[in-house]
């Protein structure tokens, strides 16, 4: 696993691939009052991006690109927190989503558990920690073990979108998966806007 640390933006000449795996962290679970702070990007090489905003400066053209590019497969855990996240600091619609944790509700149906470590676990045998989940991702700069940290949430993220697709396919669900990952940007909106639950609601 090789580790970037940028700040603010990636450089020009990055090249990614067309598959990535993304995660966020914020100062809070709110994605409005809580503002983004650090951006992990992993391409299917075993690199790792850490952005890092320390303040609030989100114009990165270079991310923000990347980001828009209907062609470039997202993969995330939880993207309906994340989208919600991007969309509203980076000004910018995000498309072609994979979310393990929708693709792991449809297909883990024997367990409640359905979070990134509870995934890693289970698929991969990979023990994560997440010590440094509640810790200040706004600070100037980052500690080695956030760093750490935030690679780590993103560099499984390929092997288990292979292995969850081939469960969705498997039991006859990846149509309906795709569906709600294709609803997820309007979703996330929904959450920007104000509405919970209770948009869908009876």
């Amino acid at each position: 696993m090789n580790i970037n640390l940028h700040k603010y933006d990636l450089p020009e000449n990055i090249i990614l691939g067309n598959v990535i795996a993304i995660d966020t962290e914020a100062m809070g679970l709110n994605n409005i009052r809580d503002r983004l702070c650090v951006i992990q990007i992993s391409d299917n090489k075993g690199d790792i991006h850490v952005i890092h905003f320390p303040t609030p400066n989100f114009e990165c053209k270079i991310l923000r690109k990347i980001l828009s590019d209907k062609d470039v497969l997202k993969i995330m855990h939880y993207a309906r927190f994340d989208i919600a996240i991007l969309q509203h600091y980076l000004k910018i619609r995000i498309d072609n989503i994979f979310c393990t944790k929708i693709a792991s509700k449809l297909t883990r149906t024997y367990t409640d558990n359905h979070s990134l470590r509870h995934l890693c676990d289970d698929l991969l045998n990979v023990k994560l920690s997440k010590q440094e989940t509640c810790s200040d991702w706004g600070a100037e700069n980052l500690t080695p073990e956030q760093i750490n940290y935030a690679a780590n949430d993103v560099i499984h993220l390929h092997k288990l979108m292979d292995i969850l697709k081939v469960r969705l396919k498997r039991e006859k669900r990846l149509k309906i998966a795709e569906g709600c990952f294709k609803f997820i940007p309007t979703r996330a909106q929904l959450d920007i806007l104000g509405w919970g639950e209770e948009i869908i609601s009876h």
